[in-house]
């Protein structure tokens, strides 16, 4: 049946995998696109990423991260159970052509958003470097999925747990400066920080590099103006015009403090506990 979940599994702590079945995103969606659901009638409109899809089936594969109000309420779903709604593929595709060598870099739960577009990147000739990284080894993702497309796959950690001691960058900018690798095109998804970090240094070496945006977004068509980032000095938003845009044009501090509007609103939510035991209804 439609939206309902077929498999789960935590991949990393509060880090889940969904397959959902929904035929016709299955055979529409393309590397890049997302989806907007809901797990009830009142619940928020949650954007995530396509990892992947199987036709056959008539599934999708999403992977999220239960650290707020509405996904810890999705990690409360058990295999059987269905969604309120699913919608999409929305979005843009990712941009694919032959560039050369390539390097994508998955920041956290952003590993997840890089998968099918380095897939893609792969399946049109491209030589693939994948760097991910973590606050720890626990919190890695996707290290075994994402090391199957790229032949050369560094992994680093913030508290050097496991692989190199530092950030996703540090190994970058020593694959371009030390082994004077020549990358064509750079493909960078994680937290914010990191992305504009990634920005800063391809920009010294005029290395073309797209970032996968995640700001507020509530209909994902483009009414309601709640993901509007400004890139190139335009106002654009994310949920038609994106998610993904040239890194080196996007006004990453305006991002970040549109991204933090409703911090008191979320640690609120988060707080909160039902006196009269609607959460446990």
């Amino acid at each position: 049946m439609k939206n309902q979940i077929v498999s789960k599994e935590e991949i990393a702590p509060n880090t889940f995998r969904y397959q959902i079945k929904h035929p016709k995103i299955a055979k529409k969606r393309k590397a890049g696109q997302f989806v907007i659901l809901r797990v009830h009638e009142g619940g928020e409109r949650v954007p995530l990423t396509i990892v992947d899809s199987d036709p056959e089936a008539g599934t999708v594969t999403l992977i999220f991260q239960a650290v707020g109000h509405s996904t810890r309420e999705l990690a409360q779903l058990e295999v059987g159970d269905h969604l309120m709604d699913l919608a999409g593929p929305l979005g843009k595709p990712t941009h694919i052509e032959k560039f050369g060598t390539v390097c994508v870099l998955g920041g956290g739960y952003g590993t997840a958003p890089v998968l099918p577009i380095a897939a893609a990147l792969k399946a049109a000739g491209n030589d693939m470097i994948g760097i991910i990284g973590a606050r720890n080894k626990d919190l890695l993702i996707l290290e075994k999925e994402l090391g199957a497309i790229c032949p050369r796959l560094e992994v680093a950690t913030d508290d050097g747990s496991y692989g190199r001691h530092g950030f996703v960058t540090d190994v970058l900018k020593s694959i371009i400066d030390e082994e004077k690798v020549k990358v064509d095109f750079v493909l960078a998804v994680g937290p914010t920080p990191m992305m504009r970090a990634v920005a800063n240094l391809t920009r010294e070496y005029g290395i073309k590099t797209m970032v996968s945006l995640n700001p507020i977004m509530v209909d994902g068509t483009g009414m309601c103006g709640g993901c509007r980032v400004e890139v190139g000095g335009e106002t654009k938003f994310a949920c038609v015009d994106g998610p993904e845009f040239d890194a080196h044009q996007v006004n990453f501090d305006l991002l970040m403090k549109r991204q933090a509007t409703y911090k008191p609103q979320e640690k609120a939510a988060a707080d909160h506990a039902c006196k009269i035991g609607l959460d446990k209804a």
